[in-house]
């Protein structure tokens, strides 16, 4: 039986007292509601990956990252290695954004190096895919997906895709209030599940976990995550909210 997953993606928001004061009221919501077989991930901005780390110890949640560098070390201004990481008790990384694919140009060759990183350094990738708008009215959702996972992917072992977590982002739901529908949801799952076992056989194909991310709100989520092949989801506004995130996570 997989075991569910919720990840708070909190993007570049809050200021650090806004910060601190988010994750006492998560673990306070936690602490009253939350559920022992669903594993709850919180992906702060950089600086404040420390309260996070320090209230994750005693609190029963796991910390992330939301991005990672393809370079192991060196005069590299401004980037965050996967060893930095894993120093600081990084659980998972948030890799293959369509924000980071989109303005800062990330490839599928940039996605599988920082899962290469992240596993070298046994931090767990959570690894986005997902088509955008146009290709979705165009009918090519299938076949972008295909390729983001192919080439961001099928160049592990079957131990190493064993430690991904794969979450679906229609690009077209992110931050729009648009909310891809449950069959949507669970057509596409399902697809990407296919594809793991056709690689790589079913017990892989039955073990990975694969969230829905793509306006996931306290509203919507019971219906998605009823869905056969629907893991959990990668929340991103309502993660911001204490009391929504946890009822999120609460929502299997």
């Amino acid at each position: 039986m997989r075991r569910k997953i919720v990840a708070g993606n909190w993007k570049m928001n809050l200021d650090f007292q806004q910060a601190d004061e988010l994750i006492a009221n998560i673990v306070k919501e936690l602490n009253q509601h939350h559920r022992k077989d669903v594993d709850v991930v919180i992906c702060p901005p950089f600086p404040y990956l420390m309260i996070a780390d320090y209230e994750a110890e005693t609190n029963g949640y796991f910390l992330g990252a939301q991005n990672v560098s393809i370079f192991n070390n060196g005069a590299y201004t401004g980037e965050i290695s996967a060893s930095m990481l894993s120093a600081m008790c990084v659980d998972y990384c948030i890799v293959g954004h369509s924000e980071r694919r989109k303005l800062f140009f990330e490839s599928n060759k940039d996605v599988a190096e920082k899962v290469n990183r992240l596993l070298e350094n046994d931090v767990k990738p959570i690894v986005c895919v997902g088509e955008v708008l146009e290709e979705r009215e165009n009918g090519q959702h299938f076949s972008v997906i295909k390729k983001q996972v192919s080439e961001g992917l099928f160049h592990l072992t079957e131990g190493q895709m064993q430690q991904i977590v794969i979450a679906y982002e229609p690009v077209w739901a992110i931050g729009t209030g648009r909310t891809a529908s449950t069959f949507q949801a669970q057509e596409i799952h399902s697809f990407i599940r296919g594809l793991v076992l056709e690689k790589y056989g079913a017990e892989t194909a039955n073990e990975i976990r694969i969230l829905y991310g793509g306006s996931c709100t306290a509203k919507n989520a019971k219906d998605l995550f009823a869905m056969p092949d629907v893991d959990g989801g990668l929340i991103g506004g309502a993660s911001l909210k204490a009391n929504d995130f946890v009822t999120i996570a609460q929502s299997f």
